[in-house]
This record gives structure tokens, sequence and C-alpha cells, in this order.
């Protein structure tokens, strides 16, 4: 682990706006992935959380869904709680949105205010691993107390 400083430094100050206490790992090997993440938290990928960024593909706007890494998000199942249908984006959408690369984007802290939903399978775990701002870094947290602090609305995303 080395020194906290960049995005990884700005997820933690994110998180303490909540009143969420998390450290930021900083890890060796890329965390970008589900299973990259995985293997580096000595966890299972159902235990990894994905923040991922969709589109409304009516009103453009962005949306955050935080996903259990072994799920894939079912677009037209979701499109009932979000009031539209959605789409992924491109790159640079969703850079501009977070301030956060693909890869690294957590599950707070974002340049823009986005709307949240969390899978409710990431709830059936104690502890969950989530990207800290860069493709290497990742904390643990309560996928309860993530929930309730950022005010995630819980469904079903597959």
């Amino acid at each position: 682990m080395t020194e906290i400083n960049g995005p990884a430094s700005r997820v933690k100050g994110a998180a303490e706006s909540f009143g969420l206490s998390v450290i930021p790992r900083i890890m060796p090997e890329k965390t970008r992935t589900a299973e990259e993440a995985a293997a580096a938290c000595g966890c299972s990928v159902d235990e990894i959380v994905k923040s991922l960024v969709f589109r409304g593909a009516q009103s453009g706007k962005g949306v955050l869904l935080l996903v259990s890494g072994a799920n894939r998000v079912d677009e037209e199942k979701v499109a009932g709680p979000l009031g539209e249908p959605i789409m992924r984006p491109d790159a640079a959408f969703v850079r501009a949105l977070t301030g956060f690369a693909i890869g690294g984007i957590p599950p707070f802290g974002h340049a823009t205010p986005l709307p949240t939903y969390i899978d409710r399978d990431l709830l059936a775990h104690q502890t969950v691993w989530a990207a800290a701002g860069t493709p290497h870094a990742v904390f643990a947290i309560d996928p309860k107390a993530l929930a309730d602090a950022i005010g995630a609305i819980i469904i079903d995303v597959r």
C-alpha cells in the first residue's frame, strides 16, 4: 500500500462528508474489472461493487447503478424503477459527470450528484469492496451503511 493522494484522497474526503470512514488501499495490481478487484482484495466477485453510469434514453441524464460484480444489469428490468429506459454512455460522458475514469469510479464523490440505485444482492454481504477513484485503488465498506449514507435506492438489477 502506498500513500493516499489524488483521486483516492478525494474519495476519502467524500466518504467523510457522508459520515463514512473508509481507508482507500492502493493495490499493486489493477482493480479495473470485478474479477481483477476480487483477486486483489481476496474476496468473491459478488462482493465487488461495480459503479456503473448509465444515461437516460429520453432525458439524457446520468444515473449511477451500484451493482454486484457477479451481476449483469438487465437494462429493461431497471427501466421501471428508474422511470425510463437506459443506455450505456461513452467514456467522455462518464468522466464529465463523475470526474473519474471508468474502472475507478467510486460510489460517491462525483463531480455531478447522480441519482443512485444499489443492487439488492450487495446487501447480502457484511463487507463489499468499491473503487476509490483509480483502477488501482479500492476500499471496504458495509453495503447497508453505504446505501443509507448516500440515499441509494435498493433495486433488483438482474
